[in-house]
């Protein structure tokens, strides 16, 4: 049983630092996205789509701190 549940907790480990590791590199490229839409626009102004995608960011690296707050051990 505890061979198992022991098994069980590494299996979700791996496979949560896997989601981990593709969420931090769709983060790399959606910062790198919009980085370069800010630098194409005035200082003054963010489109509508620049903050949906500064809400995605924060989305997204708001749910990859709860996935490794969820780490299992």
């Amino acid at each position: 049983q505890q061979e198992r549940d022991e098994s069980r907790i590494e299996a979700a480990n791996a496979q949560r630092k896997k989601e981990v590791t593709a969420d931090s590199e769709k983060l790399l490229r959606m910062a790198a996205d919009l980085k370069d839409e800010l630098d194409k626009t005035s200082k003054d102004t963010l489109s509508i789509n620049t903050i949906h995608k500064i809400d995605a960011i924060e989305k997204l690296a708001h749910d990859m701190k709860n996935k490794m707050k969820l780490r299992s051990n």
